[in-house]
């Protein structure tokens, strides 16, 4: 596990990770809820997500985004610390619909035709967001998607999905991987 990667595993536990009763974006009921915006959206936070998912992106991609909101400042991130670095991997963000005014687009950024994108997201639970923002991508700019990559899995069939829709899927993390981390961590502190 890089140093980055286990720094980030320990703040998304610390700060993120929340039990209670909860609706998730796909409707479903959950006992604990991972608020990864209170990790993209701080600037320690924003930094080790990037320069996480920029090792599992690889050499050869040439933009990362999202559904927006939740991949919007993962995106912005991974460009602005490649750009640092003297990479060039731009950012983009898709949206659920196209939008009613201005150029009225569905995707935004600048991406060109013949593009290798990855799709990013924050925590997935089945990955439908994801699938519809690589078709829309691939569809309206004629993008190659090498692969959907969220920084959580919860484990609930996001997958299997995306592997049915003819696409590589990858994590950072396993939701089980961070609830460890909580309980280790809220273990520690009771001692």
């Amino acid at each position: 596990m890089s140093n980055y990667r286990a720094r980030l595993k320990r703040l998304i536990a610390e700060r993120a990770v929340r039990f209670g009763e909860f609706i998730l974006s796909s409707g479903q009921k959950s006992d604990y809820y991972v608020d990864l915006r209170l990790i993209t959206l701080d600037p320690q936070g924003a930094y080790l997500t990037a320069k996480v998912l920029l090792e599992a992106i690889g050499a050869d991609v040439d933009a990362v985004g999202g559904p927006t909101t939740a991949a919007d400042p993962i995106a912005g991130a991974v460009a602005a610390v490649a750009g640092s670095e003297g990479l060039s991997v731009r950012g983009f963000m898709v949206r659920k619909e196209p939008k009613g005014h201005g150029m009225q687009k569905r995707v935004e950024g600048p991406l060109e035709p013949d593009m290798r994108v990855v799709i990013v997201d924050d925590t997935v639970t089945t990955a439908t967001q994801m699938i519809s923002a690589a078709r829309a991508v691939e569809r309206e700019l004629g993008c190659e998607v090498k692969k959907l990559l969220c920084v959580i899995d919860r484990l609930q069939s996001a997958r299997e999905h995306v592997e049915k829709a003819g696409y590589v899927f990858e994590s950072v993390f396993t939701i089980e991987e961070l609830l460890a981390e909580k309980r280790k961590e809220s273990k520690s502190a009771s001692q």
